[in-house]
């Protein structure tokens, strides 16, 4: 009679470690997909954060679009474009 309750007992035991053991791999799984999509969460969030900057400046610059002196000083500097009668200076360090 004895044999038969230690073998029942060894059973329990053999069964509440398998279940501890298959708890823990589903806690360190579920831990390493949390990690995952904690980076994933901080990457979208930089990405979001650049994206706000640029559309600030770019909604200045559409702002400054209807200003006629930012208009002409963008057409002499970056398009290289003069008014008539003005003769172009060309550097010879370009």
């Amino acid at each position: 009679m004895r044999e038969k309750e230690k073998s029942r007992c060894s059973w329990f035991v053999v069964v509440m470690v398998l279940i501890a053991v298959w708890f823990s791999y589903n806690f360190m799984q579920q831990q390493s997909n949390l990690n995952a999509v904690n980076q994933d969460y901080a990457v979208a969030k930089a990405r979001l954060a650049k994206a706000q900057e640029r559309n600030a400046a770019l909604r200045v610059e559409r702002d400054s679009l209807s200003d006629a002196a930012y208009i002409e000083k963008v057409a002499r500097e970056d398009l290289g474009m003069t008014r008539q009668g003005e003769m172009p200076y060309i550097s010879a360090r370009r």
